[in-house]
């Protein structure tokens, strides 16, 4: 379901005016993308799914300061990211590696008619996935705002207080690591590389 910006500022309207239900209508529209935007810059789905919930929280106890003159989702993808960040920086100061993130699967299995090519696919995904996550958490999350999520530059550059120009610049040396680091790894099949 697509989202459109007119459905979300009439459901934060709602959830302002004390109609607890609106929450609902965002968190349907928005659950998936949140997830996955959540899990590409903490790499962990169960976080991720904790993080998306915890940041549906966080504008629900926010819903009085939202100004409907920016995106909704523009300043939910700012609250997201604070948290993604507050989770990293705890995570950088308690490592530790949970039997859960031993056994989970980093990205679903790539269909494709071919078993040979499905495989190749698959473990390019994976790599790529690694390659994301060792990026470093401005570069990625730049990154993962603008070529997964599809926002501007400019979006992007709102929700990390930052100009256009910069986030540019964080993107392009996002792709530059990635393109660089999977070509290193895929050798012959630098091709699908530099797709990036």
């Amino acid at each position: 379901m697509e989202s459109q910006p007119e459905d979300d500022l009439r459901a934060m309207a709602r959830l302002r005016d004390g109609e607890d239900l609106a929450l609902g209508d965002l968190m349907r529209r928005w659950k998936e993308p949140l997830v996955s935007y959540c899990w590409r810059i903490v790499g962990h789905a169960g976080d991720a799914r904790d993080l998306a919930q915890e940041t549906f929280v966080k504008i629900y106890q926010a819903r009085h300061r939202y100004r409907p003159d920016s995106a909704f989702s523009t300043w939910m993808f700012a609250i997201a990211t604070n948290l993604c960040r507050q989770h990293l920086r705890w995570r950088r100061r308690h490592p530790e590696q949970s039997l859960d993130s031993l056994n989970e699967a980093p990205i679903p299995a790539v269909a494709s008619a071919d078993p040979a090519e499905s495989a190749d696919l698959s473990s390019l995904a994976i790599d790529l996935d690694r390659a994301i996550s060792a990026l470093p958490a401005d570069l990625r999350i730049a990154f993962v705002l603008t070529e997964w999520q599809g926002m501007s530059h400019r979006d992007a550059g709102n929700i990390l207080r930052c100009s256009a120009k910069a986030i540019e610049r964080r993107s392009a040396r996002a792709r530059e690591t990635l393109r660089a680091g999977l070509s290193k790894h895929w050798g012959g099949h630098a091709g699908q590389a530099d797709a990036l």
